[in-house]
């Protein structure tokens, strides 16, 4: 099993929430801490990060609704099954399911994007939020410039309505995945062999393919609205943001600036690798990590 050769020592769990049921490890000890993962991967991608982290935090690994072996809703005209709203809903109910009333959470990537949204619908239980390379995604979307929506053309890609980007990456799923998540400046070099094999194993999923093209779509249509129906509200604990000095944010945003717009108390910087910096720089993420939330 990939959880066993991956997380050592790790419970894996299948919890039923209101609108799904998500599939994910737990284990450590210390205060809880909940790892988000991005796009197009699963819980696996935290796996370096717990091994450095599994001493000081009780860490739940999670794969988001519609990725990895987590359910995958049936959708709607609206995407609402894939907002971040639903997303972050799930992941607060994992936490309850778990004994946990209040914890941290750390989000990559699209993870990022759901962790945000948890600590907006659900303030008083996230003590600390920290995000690895990406901006929020409203104001992404407010600063698209030609260098970005080329270095990020699935960001408008994968929004095409159905079938079509689905049946374009069905035809060939691995050759897109490794595409995709190998054309940043490290390559194909962080990912575990094991690791690999399992982001591949549920990519190839026909279903997992049109989830997370319905996460996407979700998050230019529904979720932009609800950013606005914040009405300026801002995340109230402390925010980390971390991003690769090689990647797409250090080119083409002030991810400090724009996540100050978000929260209100924000601090970050630059590490020297690519997008995937948790199975790039798992030791650089796991010290920034215990300095930022032992703060708490």
């Amino acid at each position: 099993m990939a959880n066993e050769t991956l997380f050592p020592g790790f419970r894996t769990f299948d919890i039923a929430t209101s609108g799904t049921t998500i599939h994910g490890v737990t284990g450590g000890s210390g205060p809880p801490l909940l790892l988000l993962h991005g796009y197009p991967q699963t819980h696996v991608l935290w796996h370096k990060v717990a091994a450095l982290l599994k001493d000081r935090f009780t860490i739940v690994a999670a794969d988001l609704r519609g990725y990895g072996d987590s359910g995958k809703p049936a959708t709607s005209a609206d995407h609402a099954p894939y907002s971040k709203r639903a997303m972050a809903l799930d992941m607060a109910e994992v936490m309850t399911a778990l004994g946990h009333d209040r914890f941290f959470v750390c989000g990559h990537d699209r993870g990022g994007r759901v962790a945000h949204r948890l600590a907006l619908d659900h303030a008083a239980r996230v003590q600390r939020l920290a995000v690895l390379d990406i901006a929020p995604t409203r104001e992404m979307y407010r600063g698209t410039t030609d260098a970005f929506a080329r270095a990020y053309a699935h960001w408008f890609y994968l929004i095409e309505p159905a079938p079509f980007p689905e049946r374009m990456i069905g035809a060939n799923p691995d050759e897109y995945w490794l595409k995709k998540c190998g054309s940043g400046s490290a390559g194909l070099t962080p990912f575990a062999p094991a690791a690999l094999a399992e982001y591949l194993r549920c990519f190839r999923k026909p279903e997992t393919i049109h989830a997370t093209c319905e996460d996407y779509r979700a998050a230019a249509s529904i979720d932009l609205r609800h950013d606005n129906e914040d009405n300026g509200k801002k995340v109230a604990c402390p925010l980390l943001a971390l991003w690769g000095k090689n990647g797409v944010i250090e080119r083409c945003f002030d991810a400090l600036a724009l996540w100050r717009e978000r929260a209100a108390d924000v601090r970050g910087q630059a590490l020297p690798g690519g997008h995937y910096l948790a199975e790039e720089l798992p030791e650089a993420v796991a010290e920034r990590l215990v300095e930022f939330l032992k703060g708490a």
